[in-house]
């Protein structure tokens, strides 16, 4: 059965998301190498007959950063086209949308595009899941985005970090930031608040007053850890590694603490084993073939 139009059933995934996302990855590099003239299936459309998804997950643009875009793309164009759908008679866009953004304030009358055909359905989760591959988001967009794909189409924490390339410990302690009040998860979205930080509060039994605290006084995360220790009344008792909680003389709590920053990074299970003569090596676990590519992306300086 399809929608009108011809479309696939909008309550499936069809091809699959893996298929899709590879899809848009594939158009990307296509059009990177494409000039601005329409060739190569790229075509130049008014950006006045172009809007956002409503569903993008990303809400925080940062000014700076888009100023910086909008300075280059005046100089050059947009060297890397939009990927958009038909979307009554204009267009919307499925990835790009920093771009297009930036390209308005260039003060552009049109910018190169892609033009697939997809469903509701394949480009909310398309938004969804490019957006986090690639880093865009803060940490609650991610842990919101997370919640979408669970409520709206039925992904496990499993199937969300495979299709995603994280781990499911990291999906899973994304998730548990949306259990913040929403004054804490606003100082995370404007980046008063680290993820690091965030984690540490919500084991506290008065995250809002904690954060409060913990901006005021500007404490690290460590810090904050210990704050949270000590509001629950647990300071002495033994982590879950077995190290003493409120350690401070043996630096294992330090070498958790980064362990922890390492990983909420990555995406991924990070181990640091520390010697005493100062040597040591940081073990980084996947489970997937394109967890490593992450990984590799990521050291060699390349955007996802």
């Amino acid at each position: 059965m399809s929608d009108a139009g011809g479309r696939r059933p909008r309550g499936g995934l069809g091809r699959g998301l893996g298929a899709l996302l590879g899809d848009v990855a594939q158009d990307e590099r296509v059009a990177a190498e494409a000039s601005s003239a329409p060739r190569g299936g790229v075509r130049m459309i008014p950006i006045s007959a172009i809007a956002p998804h409503p569903g993008q997950p990303r809400r925080h643009f940062d000014e700076r950063a888009l100023d910086e875009l909008a300075a280059s793309i005046a100089e050059r164009g947009v060297i890397q086209p939009i990927i958009v759908r038909s979307h009554g008679h204009d267009y919307q866009i499925v990835a790009g949308e920093r771009r297009w953004r930036a390209a308005q304030r260039a003060r552009l009358h049109e910018v190169p595009a892609v033009v697939r055909d997809y469903s509701d359905s394949e480009t909310l989760q398309i938004a969804l899941v490019e957006n986090i591959q690639r880093q865009d988001l803060n940490a609650i967009e991610e842990a919101v985005a997370y919640q979408r794909l669970q409520d709206e189409f039925g992904h496990t924490q499993e199937v969300l970090a495979r299709v995603v390339h994280k781990s499911r410990s990291h999906v899973a302690n994304l998730l548990r930031l949306l259990d913040l009040p929403a004054g804490v998860q606003e100082s995370v979205v404007d980046g008063t608040l680290s993820m690091g930080h965030a984690r540490a509060i919500l084991g506290a039994p008065d995250p809002a007053t904690v954060a409060e605290e913990v901006i005021a006084k500007g404490l690290s995360v460590r810090q904050t850890e210990a704050l949270a220790r000590r509001r629950r009344g647990d300071e002495t008792r033994p982590d879950r590694r077995g190290r003493p909680a409120a350690g401070g003389s043996t630096g294992s709590a330090d070498i958790a603490a980064l362990e922890t920053q390492l990983a909420d990074l990555l995406g991924l299970k990070v181990r640091i084993a520390f010697h005493d003569d100062g040597h040591g090596a940081i073990t980084l676990e996947y489970s997937t073939l394109e967890q490593l590519d992450m990984v590799c992306q990521r050291l060699s300086g390349e955007r996802i």
